[in-house]
């Protein structure tokens, strides 16, 4: 088979975080574009990438893109790609997708019209007049924008925020591909002391740790191409090995977790083991009122309860300050603190060193970095 194209979908602005997470991993003409990441390569790319990309939402093959500004130019278009190279005839192939600011604007249409030039062309090439779908799921989606049609098959199934060891998790947790993204950008390496004093499911020090412990994030799940009989089992076996094989079990991370839940804490705990990071986190009931440095050297993440999740206005804008009153500028302290509140800065009388515009699902958020002293 030819050198396949693939799409890795993220949240929007940490595109460059993403690239440069799989150029680092070795994969080949890595090319950040809005709200995506462009690659190339094989099968072995496919696992791999599925298996160790923190920040990427999902991984698909970007089978075509094509203008189409009608039926028969999306039908035409649909069924001139070799669907046959990854559809067998017993596979199921579902389609769905989005039209924005195009000519075939109907999703509904659009949908049938691809699924029927699908159909089409595998019914030539298989001699078959129906598709029973009983087999693997190979799920078929479509971006029509601006006229132009974009084609891609999805390898993940679930999306790859989803790691497995949160089984559970509080009222609105952070989504995992932002927590690792924001442990990124407070630059968390091996030798790191993490505190969360607001850890609620401890999404924030789960990833802190694995990211530190270099633990690839789909070490321990599955993904939909797994069921693919046009990738080899061997394949996803090797790239497990490697990534098993890249865990850093002598790193001295250590992190601790606070929150005045304590079904919250038995939760995180029990998230943190599955995750295979128990050993690394220790969680305590404790108040962000009584919030004390526990180290000299100390990185501080924290996704404060706020207005439009948790708290109402003035509950939320009363954390700010206090965390503004117990998170010092002193040497070897560093804290990142997300939140869509425009005034935070002011609440927390401290102007942020650096700041970054992040999405906490639709919700437009600033996360504001202190590093100096």
């Amino acid at each position: 088979m030819d050198e396949l194209k693939f799409c890795a979908p993220c949240i929007l602005g940490v595109e460059g975080i993403c690239a440069n997470e799989l150029k680092y991993n070795g994969i080949k003409n890595v090319k950040a574009e809005n709200g995506r990441v462009l690659f190339s390569g094989d099968f072995s790319t496919l696992a791999k990438a599925n298996i160790i990309s923190r920040y990427s939402e999902r991984i698909q093959i970007l089978l075509s893109e094509f203008e189409a500004y009608s039926f028969d130019d999306l039908f035409e278009g649909i069924k001139s790609i070799p669907w046959e190279n990854f559809i067998s005839k017993t596979d199921a192939f579902p389609v769905k997708g989005s039209c924005l600011d195009s000519k075939l604007h109907s999703v509904s249409d659009s949908q049938k019209i691809i699924k029927k030039a699908v159909a089409d062309r595998l019914s030539k090439k298989y001699g078959v007049s129906w598709f029973e779908e009983t087999g693997a799921l190979h799920q078929i989606q479509f971006l029509i924008r601006k006229d132009r049609v974009s084609v891609l098959l999805d390898t993940s199934g679930e999306g790859l925020h989803k790691r497995g060891y949160r089984a559970e998790s509080n009222d609105a947790p952070i989504k995992e591909t932002l927590a690792a993204v924001m442990v990124d950008l407070m630059r968390v390496r091996a030798n790191h002391f993490v505190v969360d004093p607001m850890c609620g499911s401890g999404t924030l020090l789960i990833e802190s740790a694995m990211k530190a412990l270099n633990i690839a994030p789909g070490i321990n799940r599955e993904f939909s191409a797994e069921h693919w009989i046009q990738i080899p089992e061997k394949i996803w076996k090797e790239e497990r090995k490697k990534a098993e094989s890249g865990i850093n079990h002598n790193a001295a991370f250590k992190a601790k977790g606070y929150d005045i839940d304590q079904n919250a804490l038995e939760i995180a705990k029990a998230n943190a083991q599955k995750a295979g990071v128990g050993d690394r986190i220790e969680f305590q009931k404790r108040d962000i009122a009584d919030f004390e440095f526990d180290s000299e050297f100390q990185t501080t993440i924290v996704n404060p309860p706020y207005g439009e999740r948790l708290l109402d206005i003035d509950s939320a804008e009363k954390i700010y300050k206090t965390m503004g009153e117990k998170f010092l500028r002193q040497k070897g302290k560093s804290y990142g603190i997300i939140t869509p509140d425009d005034d935070f800065e002011k609440l927390f009388k401290r102007k942020a060193d650096k700041r970054r515009k992040l999405y906490n699902g639709t919700l437009q958020c600033q996360f504001y970095m202190y590093f100096k002293y």
